[in-house]
């Protein structure tokens, strides 16, 4: 039998519309997983569980009915704990909030929700996304799922930690000056901070609004693509935020070799330091290597430095 927690966003998708196993089985897998493991982990605050399981329901009804359903129908994802949802906490990982319940669903959720996705729960941060390791949090420490005595990055690190335990498929963070990215690389996952304006900060517990911007994390860069789209576009009660096409953008799902042979990558030679981990430098030379076999263009910078070492 598959796995359930094992499996991508794209593949869980493929496999909930060939009816093999229903978005109720896949949420109360998720819901037990998160209560096996998340006393070792601290990567939630909050469960969402009637409304998860409520939401479930919903979802086979319509698979049963054979309905068209939209990518992100069923799909088990977390929330951070700085954006609000209905009904739930949101402490952005403070005791000043540690009462609120918010009276709203932010503008992402709104779209989470109508995608029918399974929102599990919130997701443990730095107070006021103000660090970057998880351990600020007012409320716990949150750990590193490869080990125990690391951190997971912050302060999405909470986020970061529930999808690298496969705790959730997906899940949404904030990232001002890396609070996606790093964590995301801290756990082994997929980050992505979208361009400002492109998703809406609406029911974000602001840290800085001129460059707040919420994102996925995910296991592959295709999930990211595919929870990017559902969140993105204009939203009334964002001023800055835009009308965008990636809905409707099929390339940023499913890339051609030609976008990658167009392309041109820089490498500052400033992030190959003297002193710099062997893993993590073979990781980039790596990486380079495969963007080169494919046709990209990159690494000036980087390929004048390696020669003076």
């Amino acid at each position: 039998m598959t796995d359930i927690t094992s499996l991508t966003i794209s593949t869980f998708k493929e496999k909930l519309r060939a009816k093999e196993f229903s978005a109720l089985e896949a949420t109360q897998a998720f819901l037990k997983r998160i209560t096996e493991h998340d006393k070792n982990i601290g990567a939630f605050l909050a469960l969402n569980e009637a409304q998860a399981l409520h939401t479930a329901e919903e979802v086979d009804i319509a698979l049963a009915k054979n309905n068209e359903l939209p990518d992100l129908a069923g799909i088990p994802l977390a929330v951070k704990d700085n954006i609000v949802l209905e009904g739930l906490p949101a402490t952005a990982g403070s005791k000043i909030l540690q009462h609120y319940t918010a009276a709203y669903d932010a503008g992402v959720v709104e779209r989470l929700k109508a995608q029918h996705a399974i929102i599990l729960g919130k997701t443990n941060l730095d107070e006021f996304a103000m660090a970057s390791s998880t351990e600020n949090s007012a409320f716990q420490i949150t750990r590193n799922p490869y080990d125990a005595k690391r951190v997971p990055g912050g302060s999405s690190g909470g986020s970061a930690a529930a999808v690298a335990s496969r705790m959730a498929l997906g899940a949404l963070g904030s990232d001002t000056g890396g609070s996606i990215r790093q964590p995301a690389a801290f756990c082994g996952v997929v980050g992505l901070k979208p361009t400002y304006g492109a998703v809406s900060r609406s029911g974000l517990i602001a840290l800085a609004s001129s460059l707040d911007q919420i994102g996925p994390l995910t296991h592959t860069a295709k999930d990211a693509a595919l929870m990017l789209k559902a969140i993105a576009g204009h939203d009334a009660h964002d001023a800055t935020s835009v009308e965008t096409d990636y809905a409707n953008d099929e390339e940023l799902t499913n890339p051609s070799l030609e976008k990658i042979k167009n392309l041109t990558i820089g490498i500052p030679k400033e992030y190959f330091i003297n002193g710099i981990d062997a893993e993590v430098s073979e990781a980039l030379d790596e990486t380079l290597r495969a963007l080169k076999s494919l046709g990209g263009a990159c690494g000036a910078c980087h390929d004048k430095y390696r020669a003076k070492q």
